[in-house]
Protein backbone atom coordinates (compact mmCIF):
# COMPACT_ATOMS: atom_id res chain seq x y z
CA UNK A 1 0.00 0.00 0.00
CA UNK A 2 1.66 3.40 -1.15
CA UNK A 3 -1.40 5.54 0.67
CA UNK A 4 0.80 7.13 3.31
CA UNK A 5 -1.06 9.84 5.64
CA UNK A 6 1.24 12.92 6.31
CA UNK A 7 2.87 12.72 9.75
CA UNK A 8 3.27 15.02 12.94
CA UNK A 9 3.40 14.91 16.18
CA UNK A 10 0.82 16.13 18.28
CA UNK A 11 -2.33 18.59 17.34
CA UNK A 12 -3.18 21.11 19.94
CA UNK A 13 -6.37 23.04 21.07
CA UNK A 14 -4.78 25.94 23.10
CA UNK A 15 -8.12 27.80 25.24
CA UNK A 16 -10.36 27.56 22.03
CA UNK A 17 -13.14 29.62 21.95
CA UNK A 18 -16.10 29.97 19.70
CA UNK A 19 -18.71 32.71 20.15
CA UNK A 20 -22.53 32.61 18.43
CA UNK A 21 -23.44 35.99 19.26
CA UNK A 22 -23.94 36.31 22.79
CA UNK A 23 -23.78 32.31 22.97
CA UNK A 24 -19.83 30.78 23.81
CA UNK A 25 -20.50 27.50 22.22
CA UNK A 26 -16.70 26.63 23.27
CA UNK A 27 -15.25 27.88 26.29
CA UNK A 28 -11.46 27.93 26.55
CA UNK A 29 -10.73 24.13 25.34
CA UNK A 30 -7.52 23.10 25.74
CA UNK A 31 -7.08 19.78 24.14
CA UNK A 32 -3.65 17.70 22.85
CA UNK A 33 -4.19 14.63 20.50
CA UNK A 34 -1.04 12.59 19.59
CA UNK A 35 -0.27 11.07 16.23
CA UNK A 36 -2.01 7.69 16.04
CA UNK A 37 -4.85 8.83 18.60
CA UNK A 38 -8.20 7.92 18.24
CA UNK A 39 -9.98 10.60 19.91
CA UNK A 40 -13.80 10.93 20.41
CA UNK A 41 -15.81 13.87 21.23
CA UNK A 42 -18.59 12.65 23.33
CA UNK A 43 -21.57 14.74 25.01
CA UNK A 44 -25.43 15.99 24.44
CA UNK A 45 -26.31 18.06 21.53
CA UNK A 46 -25.69 21.20 21.72
CA UNK A 47 -22.31 20.59 24.06
CA UNK A 48 -19.83 21.68 21.44
CA UNK A 49 -18.44 18.74 20.26
CA UNK A 50 -19.30 19.83 16.49
CA UNK A 51 -18.41 23.05 16.89
CA UNK A 52 -14.63 21.50 18.35
CA UNK A 53 -14.44 19.97 15.27
CA UNK A 54 -15.22 22.69 12.58
CA UNK A 55 -13.20 24.70 14.05
CA UNK A 56 -10.32 22.52 13.97
CA UNK A 57 -11.06 21.53 10.04
CA UNK A 58 -11.42 25.25 9.70
CA UNK A 59 -15.25 25.48 8.86
CA UNK A 60 -15.67 27.77 11.32
CA UNK A 61 -12.99 30.37 12.22
CA UNK A 62 -12.35 30.50 16.12
CA UNK A 63 -13.17 33.89 18.20
CA UNK A 64 -10.37 33.27 20.67
CA UNK A 65 -7.19 30.97 21.52
CA UNK A 66 -5.12 29.18 19.08
CA UNK A 67 -5.07 25.62 17.05
CA UNK A 68 -1.22 24.19 16.29
CA UNK A 69 -0.05 21.26 14.28
CA UNK A 70 3.16 20.83 15.79
CA UNK A 71 5.07 24.11 16.13
CA UNK A 72 2.47 25.49 12.83
CA UNK A 73 -0.38 27.61 13.88
CA UNK A 74 -3.17 26.57 11.61
CA UNK A 75 -6.20 28.41 12.63
CA UNK A 76 -5.98 30.72 10.63
CA UNK A 77 -5.35 28.72 7.77
CA UNK A 78 -7.87 28.38 5.28
CA UNK A 79 -9.68 24.67 5.12
CA UNK A 80 -7.87 23.43 2.39
CA UNK A 81 -4.81 24.56 3.49
CA UNK A 82 -4.83 22.64 6.61
CA UNK A 83 -5.14 19.47 4.25
CA UNK A 84 -7.51 17.45 6.85
CA UNK A 85 -9.54 14.65 5.82
CA UNK A 86 -13.49 15.03 6.79
CA UNK A 87 -16.05 12.70 7.06
CA UNK A 88 -19.91 14.09 7.51
CA UNK A 89 -23.21 12.57 8.83
CA UNK A 90 -24.43 12.81 5.53
CA UNK A 91 -21.76 11.80 3.30
CA UNK A 92 -22.17 14.98 1.05
CA UNK A 93 -21.21 12.89 -2.22
CA UNK A 94 -21.52 14.17 -5.58
CA UNK A 95 -25.00 12.10 -7.12
CA UNK A 96 -23.68 12.65 -10.52
CA UNK A 97 -20.07 11.52 -10.13
CA UNK A 98 -19.15 7.36 -10.16
CA UNK A 99 -17.77 6.21 -7.18
CA UNK A 100 -13.82 7.07 -8.38
CA UNK A 101 -15.11 10.18 -9.18
CA UNK A 102 -15.70 10.97 -5.73
CA UNK A 103 -13.11 9.48 -4.17
CA UNK A 104 -10.38 11.09 -6.60
CA UNK A 105 -12.24 14.92 -6.55
CA UNK A 106 -9.80 16.36 -3.90
CA UNK A 107 -6.76 14.74 -5.75
CA UNK A 108 -8.22 16.61 -9.15
CA UNK A 109 -8.69 20.06 -7.04
CA UNK A 110 -5.12 19.70 -6.24
CA UNK A 111 -3.89 18.76 -9.54
CA UNK A 112 -2.24 15.07 -9.23
CA UNK A 113 -2.00 13.24 -12.75
CA UNK A 114 -4.31 11.55 -13.40
CA UNK A 115 -2.14 8.01 -13.62
CA UNK A 116 -1.81 8.64 -9.89
CA UNK A 117 -5.52 9.43 -9.12
CA UNK A 118 -6.01 6.03 -10.61
CA UNK A 119 -3.69 4.18 -8.58
CA UNK A 120 -4.37 5.76 -5.45
CA UNK A 121 -8.31 6.14 -6.04
CA UNK A 122 -7.66 1.90 -6.58
CA UNK A 123 -6.25 1.89 -3.21
CA UNK A 124 -8.41 3.67 -0.98
CA UNK A 125 -11.61 1.94 -2.69
CA UNK A 126 -9.65 -1.48 -1.97
CA UNK A 127 -8.83 -0.61 1.55
CA UNK A 128 -12.89 0.17 2.33
CA UNK A 129 -13.94 -2.76 0.68
CA UNK A 130 -15.57 -1.12 -2.72
CA UNK A 131 -13.21 -2.49 -5.06
CA UNK A 132 -15.87 -3.74 -7.26
CA UNK A 133 -18.15 -0.68 -7.08
CA UNK A 134 -15.83 1.83 -8.88
CA UNK A 135 -17.93 2.62 -12.05
CA UNK A 136 -21.71 3.17 -9.58
CA UNK A 137 -23.43 6.15 -8.91
CA UNK A 138 -23.82 6.56 -4.87
CA UNK A 139 -27.96 6.31 -5.24
CA UNK A 140 -26.98 2.93 -6.86
CA UNK A 141 -25.35 2.06 -3.01
CA UNK A 142 -26.19 1.35 0.28
CA UNK A 143 -25.95 3.95 3.29
CA UNK A 144 -22.93 1.96 4.69
CA UNK A 145 -21.60 1.49 1.07
CA UNK A 146 -21.88 5.79 0.44
CA UNK A 147 -20.11 6.20 4.19
CA UNK A 148 -17.35 4.13 2.98
CA UNK A 149 -16.93 6.21 -0.42
CA UNK A 150 -17.23 9.23 1.91
CA UNK A 151 -14.37 7.91 4.21
CA UNK A 152 -12.42 6.58 1.29
CA UNK A 153 -12.30 10.50 -0.54
CA UNK A 154 -11.53 11.55 3.13
CA UNK A 155 -7.93 9.21 3.41
CA UNK A 156 -6.90 9.03 -0.05
CA UNK A 157 -5.79 13.07 -0.03
CA UNK A 158 -3.46 11.34 2.79
CA UNK A 159 -4.16 14.07 5.30
CA UNK A 160 -2.36 14.55 8.23
CA UNK A 161 -5.56 14.44 10.49
CA UNK A 162 -8.97 12.13 9.86
CA UNK A 163 -12.44 14.37 11.10
CA UNK A 164 -15.60 12.13 11.16
CA UNK A 165 -18.47 14.21 12.15
CA UNK A 166 -20.99 11.36 13.56
CA UNK A 167 -20.88 9.54 10.67
CA UNK A 168 -22.91 6.57 11.73
CA UNK A 169 -25.82 8.07 12.81
CA UNK A 170 -27.67 7.68 9.35
CA UNK A 171 -26.94 4.44 9.57
CA UNK A 172 -29.60 1.23 10.92
CA UNK A 173 -28.43 -0.61 14.18
CA UNK A 174 -26.86 -3.67 12.23
CA UNK A 175 -25.16 -1.41 10.12
CA UNK A 176 -23.83 0.67 12.76
CA UNK A 177 -21.93 -2.11 14.30
CA UNK A 178 -20.06 -3.35 11.17
CA UNK A 179 -18.77 0.22 9.87
CA UNK A 180 -18.16 0.84 13.92
CA UNK A 181 -15.56 -1.79 13.40
CA UNK A 182 -14.45 -0.43 9.72
CA UNK A 183 -13.41 2.55 10.86
CA UNK A 184 -11.35 1.40 13.78
CA UNK A 185 -9.34 -1.52 11.36
CA UNK A 186 -8.82 1.34 8.48
CA UNK A 187 -7.71 3.78 11.53
CA UNK A 188 -5.48 0.89 12.96
CA UNK A 189 -4.19 0.00 9.21
CA UNK A 190 -3.20 3.32 8.35
CA UNK A 191 -1.92 4.53 11.42
CA UNK A 192 -3.90 7.45 10.95
CA UNK A 193 -4.86 10.35 13.68
CA UNK A 194 -8.84 10.52 14.13
CA UNK A 195 -11.06 12.68 15.70
CA UNK A 196 -14.87 11.26 15.73
CA UNK A 197 -18.03 13.48 17.31
CA UNK A 198 -20.76 11.34 18.65
CA UNK A 199 -23.06 11.42 21.05
CA UNK A 200 -23.34 7.21 21.16
CA UNK A 201 -21.52 6.05 24.66
CA UNK A 202 -20.85 2.59 22.83
CA UNK A 203 -19.54 3.91 19.77
CA UNK A 204 -17.04 5.91 22.05
CA UNK A 205 -16.47 2.84 24.17
CA UNK A 206 -15.48 1.28 21.52
CA UNK A 207 -13.41 3.15 19.19
CA UNK A 208 -11.53 5.57 20.86
CA UNK A 209 -8.38 5.04 22.44
CA UNK A 210 -9.59 8.45 24.83
CA UNK A 211 -12.67 10.07 25.22
CA UNK A 212 -13.75 13.78 25.94
CA UNK A 213 -16.49 14.98 27.42
CA UNK A 214 -18.48 17.99 26.72
CA UNK A 215 -20.89 20.12 28.25
CA UNK A 216 -22.36 23.33 27.55
CA UNK A 217 -19.22 24.24 25.96
CA UNK A 218 -16.61 23.04 28.12
CA UNK A 219 -14.44 19.76 28.98
CA UNK A 220 -15.70 17.83 31.52
CA UNK A 221 -13.44 14.82 31.66
CA UNK A 222 -10.35 12.98 28.97
CA UNK A 223 -9.58 9.51 30.11
CA UNK A 224 -9.35 6.28 28.15
CA UNK A 225 -12.63 4.60 28.07
CA UNK A 226 -12.29 2.25 31.12
CA UNK A 227 -11.22 5.59 33.11
CA UNK A 228 -14.51 7.17 32.28
CA UNK A 229 -16.44 4.11 32.61
CA UNK A 230 -15.37 3.16 36.01
CA UNK A 231 -14.65 6.54 37.44
CA UNK A 232 -16.45 9.39 35.93
CA UNK A 233 -15.32 12.67 37.77
CA UNK A 234 -19.00 14.46 37.61
CA UNK A 235 -22.50 12.83 37.37
CA UNK A 236 -23.46 14.18 34.28
CA UNK A 237 -19.96 12.30 32.68
CA UNK A 238 -21.86 9.35 34.31
CA UNK A 239 -25.25 9.92 32.99
CA UNK A 240 -22.93 9.43 29.73
CA UNK A 241 -21.58 6.68 30.92
CA UNK A 242 -24.59 4.39 31.32
CA UNK A 243 -25.28 6.15 34.81
CA UNK A 244 -28.89 6.24 33.90
CA UNK A 245 -30.69 6.25 37.82
CA UNK A 246 -29.87 9.64 39.55
CA UNK A 247 -31.13 9.29 43.46
CA UNK A 248 -30.96 12.44 45.47
CA UNK A 249 -30.22 11.98 49.14
CA UNK A 250 -28.79 13.45 52.41
CA UNK A 251 -25.21 11.89 53.39
CA UNK A 252 -25.51 10.58 57.17
CA UNK A 253 -22.25 8.91 57.81
CA UNK A 254 -18.96 7.67 55.66
CA UNK A 255 -16.45 5.68 56.21
CA UNK A 256 -13.33 5.67 54.09
CA UNK A 257 -14.26 6.11 50.20
CA UNK A 258 -17.55 5.68 50.78
CA UNK A 259 -20.56 7.76 52.09
CA UNK A 260 -24.27 6.58 52.87
CA UNK A 261 -27.32 8.57 51.60
CA UNK A 262 -30.81 8.52 53.29
CA UNK A 263 -33.14 8.13 50.53
CA UNK A 264 -36.88 8.21 51.95
CA UNK A 265 -37.38 5.41 54.26
CA UNK A 266 -33.98 3.81 51.92
CA UNK A 267 -30.55 4.22 52.63
CA UNK A 268 -27.80 4.06 49.45
CA UNK A 269 -24.01 3.28 50.14
CA UNK A 270 -21.47 4.07 47.02
CA UNK A 271 -17.92 5.04 46.46
CA UNK A 272 -17.24 8.77 46.54
CA UNK A 273 -16.40 10.39 43.53
CA UNK A 274 -15.86 13.56 45.33
CA UNK A 275 -15.53 14.87 48.78
CA UNK A 276 -19.25 14.96 50.64
CA UNK A 277 -20.19 16.49 53.87
CA UNK A 278 -22.70 14.68 56.45
CA UNK A 279 -25.76 16.23 56.31
CA UNK A 280 -25.31 18.05 52.70
CA UNK A 281 -27.27 16.73 49.74
CA UNK A 282 -25.71 14.44 47.83
CA UNK A 283 -26.66 11.77 44.54
CA UNK A 284 -25.85 8.19 43.69
CA UNK A 285 -25.78 7.36 40.44
CA UNK A 286 -26.39 3.28 39.45
CA UNK A 287 -26.02 1.81 35.76
CA UNK A 288 -29.58 -0.61 35.02
CA UNK A 289 -27.23 -3.23 34.99
CA UNK A 290 -25.91 -3.04 37.77
CA UNK A 291 -29.50 -2.43 40.01
CA UNK A 292 -31.63 -5.58 39.85
CA UNK A 293 -34.18 -7.47 41.27
CA UNK A 294 -33.92 -8.98 44.88
CA UNK A 295 -35.06 -9.58 48.23
CA UNK A 296 -35.23 -6.73 51.02
CA UNK A 297 -32.00 -5.61 52.27
CA UNK A 298 -29.15 -3.12 52.51
CA UNK A 299 -28.84 -1.03 49.02
CA UNK A 300 -32.43 -1.52 48.23
CA UNK A 301 -35.43 -0.20 47.01
CA UNK A 302 -38.80 -1.46 47.32
CA UNK A 303 -40.59 -0.35 44.02
CA UNK A 304 -43.47 -0.62 41.56
CA UNK A 305 -42.96 -2.43 38.21
CA UNK A 306 -44.33 0.41 35.85
CA UNK A 307 -42.80 -1.09 32.26
CA UNK A 308 -40.69 -4.09 31.54
CA UNK A 309 -39.28 -5.26 28.09
CA UNK A 310 -37.61 -7.99 26.71
CA UNK A 311 -34.22 -8.11 25.31
CA UNK A 312 -33.29 -11.09 24.34
CA UNK A 313 -30.88 -12.60 27.28
CA UNK A 314 -32.43 -10.57 29.86
CA UNK A 315 -35.46 -7.94 30.74
CA UNK A 316 -35.13 -4.31 30.95
CA UNK A 317 -37.68 -2.37 33.16
CA UNK A 318 -38.87 0.89 34.85
CA UNK A 319 -40.12 1.27 38.19
CA UNK A 320 -41.54 3.93 41.00
CA UNK A 321 -39.95 3.55 44.58
CA UNK A 322 -42.44 4.77 47.44
CA UNK A 323 -40.80 7.82 47.17
CA UNK A 324 -41.93 8.54 43.60
CA UNK A 325 -38.01 7.79 42.72
CA UNK A 326 -38.41 6.52 38.94
CA UNK A 327 -35.38 3.69 38.45
CA UNK A 328 -34.24 1.79 35.36
CA UNK A 329 -33.22 -1.90 36.56
CA UNK A 330 -32.06 -5.18 34.51
CA UNK A 331 -33.66 -8.52 35.37
CA UNK A 332 -33.02 -11.96 34.58
CA UNK A 333 -36.51 -13.09 34.17
CA UNK A 334 -39.77 -12.10 33.60
CA UNK A 335 -41.56 -9.51 36.16
CA UNK A 336 -44.95 -8.74 36.22
CA UNK A 337 -46.25 -4.97 35.34
CA UNK A 338 -48.03 -3.57 38.39
CA UNK A 339 -45.82 -5.86 41.09
CA UNK A 340 -43.89 -5.11 44.28
CA UNK A 341 -40.31 -5.85 44.05
CA UNK A 342 -36.90 -4.46 45.26
CA UNK A 343 -34.43 -3.38 43.16
CA UNK A 344 -30.73 -3.78 44.61
CA UNK A 345 -27.49 -2.80 43.94
CA UNK A 346 -23.78 -3.63 45.03
CA UNK A 347 -22.16 -0.47 47.12
CA UNK A 348 -19.01 -0.84 44.84
CA UNK A 349 -21.01 -0.41 41.88
CA UNK A 350 -22.61 3.18 43.33
CA UNK A 351 -21.15 6.61 43.14
CA UNK A 352 -21.98 9.17 45.40
CA UNK A 353 -21.34 12.98 43.91
CA UNK A 354 -21.82 16.06 45.58
CA UNK A 355 -23.08 18.02 42.59
CA UNK A 356 -26.74 17.17 40.18
CA UNK A 357 -25.44 19.21 37.07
Amino acid sequence: MTIALQKFDELRLDQVRREFGSLNALKDVTLTVKRGEFIALLGPSGCGKSTTLNCIAGLLPVTGGAIWLDKRRIDTLRPEERGFGMVFQSYALFPHLTVKQNVGFGLKMRGVPKAEISRKVDEALALVRLTGHAQKLPGQLSGGQQQRVAIARAIVIEPPLVLMDEPLSNLDAKLRLEMRAEIRRIHNTLGATTIYVTHDQDEALSLADRIVVLKDGVIRQVGTPNELYEKPAHIDVADFMGFRNRIKGKVIRQSGTRATLAVGDSEVTGVMRASVQDGSEAYAAIRADDLTTGEPGANSFAAQVETIEYRGREFVGTARTLDGIDLVFRSDHAVALGSGIHLRAAPDRVLVFSEQV
